[in-house]
């Protein structure tokens, strides 16, 4: 991993924490004051963000890595989730980091599978 961006190898290891369902080593690489974009709104604060990404980590089944790009302070993943609602759960998350730890996330995924499937 040496050879990848500061930024990128903190997104990576965090994505591999929550894919693994490892909540507490994903939480690891989230700054207490991080502010997080997604569908739903702005989350503020790592105990919020933990309240947000562990209905997903327990759900989860595996992720499947499509891309992942980055530099020192910026890196850009997307993945396939799968979960159990849903085989295909597309998303990406674009992150800023700063010694090491998630500041910033900008979170998309793809509502509509998850929507089809309540119904």
């Amino acid at each position: 991993m040496t050879d990848k961006s500061p930024a990128l190898q903190t997104a990576l290891a965090y994505h591999e924490a929550w894919r693994t369902k490892d909540l507490d080593r994903a939480m690891s690489y989230i700054a207490a004051d991080i502010v997080c974009d997604a569908p739903a709104g702005r989350i503020e604060g790592a105990d919020a963000y933990r309240a947000f990404l562990a209905p997903f980590v327990q759900m989860l089944r595996d992720a499947r890595m499509i891309a992942a790009f980055g530099d020192d302070q910026t890196a850009l993943v997307m993945y396939d989730a799968t979960t159990a609602p849903v085989p295909s759960a597309p998303g990406a998350e674009c992150v800023t980091v700063k010694d090491g730890k998630i500041t910033y996330s900008r979170f998309l995924f793809d509502r509509a599978p998850f929507q089809a499937a309540r119904q």
